[in-house]
């Protein structure tokens, strides 16, 4: 059971099918852009979207609001040192303002920039300063329906020869996203993490994790890995953070709040030239953007996120879920992780060709039949077409995203999410394509307008 009672409830929105098949088109079919009360449950993402605890809200009250220097501020500071081990640490206001600042200090035209798969936001900084973003996931991520338990390593081979060959001196950081969310939820594990960093050393090349769900790749670790069963989901994070050189943080997944991030380094100098910009765009540097409550809650949330009771239920939440769908013949990314669970879009709608988006087909089916908001992380987010709507390149996989929000629903909640894809599973030949009619240049599936491409034949 939940390792907590319930003190504060929300309402939420019921809607009809006619009023849901309204809002689709008012918003040219972009869920992004559905309002919050047209929405009964909301799975687009676990960022930000959490329940916040009694001891949160607690420290929020006693938040210290000064311009600089603040209580708040050096709570935060204590408790992140504390956990990752970096003398330097720097709040921002969420995990891609850490990016910008990060990547735009650090970064130079034509650099190469390896992960083991770069999520969104973080390869959009990347290419914003006009260096490469190139993913290198292991082998075994490759087939989704493998239990393996580590598919969110990074492939070592791979880096090996980039950093070793003509490519390497082009490098000029890796970064490991824990877990791999742009992978399917999938975690990293702490032999793959090690040689990761001898490789970085070996070849003079920084290390940063990208650490929006380390207690969440802690716990999987525990449960998983040789040689860290007995270990607490705190000690491996704590070994996980002092393998690397640094971190970026979006604290809105696991510091369990629902605004802040952080860049951590043992660089002074690349600390000190993140501080100016810093200044510069987000707030001073003992606030970085943040109100001093927000600092409170979220050093509260860092120290809350490793508690075994809590990853405990957050990874029985999932598969409970995970098993809810799968009876419904819904097959998942395997093994199911702890954040998010990714649909497999394109074997349930093989009728959908990847130019026309099955896993946003998918999307706006368990909108339309139960009201449910989710993701797609398919050929929209990743693919590309000509103006002719011709497909240039498609996504390696059509998958959609539930994402899991902390704290916030609970068994009988992802019952209902259950149910609605049994039903469209039983009339799965009945959904239908999209074709894009409006898109940006880059991240183009937050604000791209669709159309639906009808059924023929």
């Amino acid at each position: 059971m939940e390792p907590y009672r319930i003190k504060v409830v929300e309402p939420i929105p019921f809607t009809t099918r006619q009023q849901r098949e309204e809002a689709l088109r008012r918003v040219n079919y972009n869920l992004f852009d559905l309002r919050a009360e047209e929405v009964t449950i909301d799975l687009l993402t676990d960022s930000g979207t959490g329940a916040l605890s009694a001891a949160q809200l607690a420290a929020g009250m006693a938040g210290d609001e000064s311009y600089s220097g603040s209580r708040s501020y050096y709570r935060f500071h204590e408790t992140v040192t504390e956990l990752t081990g970096y003398a330097h640490v720097l709040p921002a206001h969420q995990g891609r303002a850490a990016e910008r600042v990060l990547f735009t200090t650090l970064l130079e035209r034509g650099n190469l920039v390896l992960s083991n798969t770069h999520f969104d936001t973080t390869r959009a900084n990347v290419e914003l300063n006009e260096a490469e973003a190139r993913d290198l996931p292991c082998p075994e991520a490759k087939n989704l329906d493998s239990t393996e338990p580590f598919k969110g390593n990074i492939d070592l081979e791979a880096l090996a020869r980039t950093l070793s060959g003509p490519e390497g001196s082009r490098v000029a950081v890796v970064v490991m996203t824990i877990t791999n969310n742009g992978g399917g939820g999938q975690p990293v594990s702490m032999d793959n993490l090690k040689r990761t960093a001898a490789l970085c050393r070996q070849h003079g090349v920084p290390l940063f994790l990208d650490a929006a769900r380390f207690a969440e790749n802690a716990w999987l670790v525990t449960r998983h890995e040789e040689g860290y069963r007995d270990r607490t989901p705190r000690q491996v994070a704590e070994e996980a953070f002092r393998l690397a050189d640094g971190c970026m943080m979006s604290a809105k997944k696991d510091g369990i709040v629902h605004i802040g991030g952080f860049i951590g380094t043992n660089d002074p100098e690349l600390a000190q030239k993140c501080e100016l910009l810093l200044i510069a765009t987000e707030g001073f540097a003992t606030y970085g953007g943040l109100a001093g409550r927000d600092l409170d809650m979220m050093a509260q949330g860092l120290t809350e996120v490793t508690e075994p009771s809590y990853l405990a239920e957050r990874a029985e939440i999932a598969s409970h879920l995970a098993h809810r769908v799968r009876a419904a013949g819904v097959d998942i990314v395997e093994p199911p992780g702890m954040h998010a669970l990714y649909l497999n879009a394109g074997r349930l709608l093989p009728h959908i060709p990847p130019h026309q988006y099955p896993g946003h087909a998918l999307a706006c089916q368990l909108y339309l039949e139960g009201g449910i908001r989710s993701a797609e992380l398919g050929s929209l987010y990743l693919g590309e077409e000509d103006e002719h709507g011709n497909p240039i390149k498609s996504a390696p996989y059509e998958l959609v995203r539930l994402a899991l929000p902390r704290r916030v629903y609970t068994r009988s909640h992802y019952d209902h999410v259950g149910e609605t894809l049994a039903k469209i599973a039983k009339n799965a030949d009945q959904a239908y394509g999209f074709r894009i009619t409006d898109q940006s240049p880059i991240l183009r599936h937050f604000r791209a307008t669709l159309v639906p491409v009808p059924i023929t034949g």
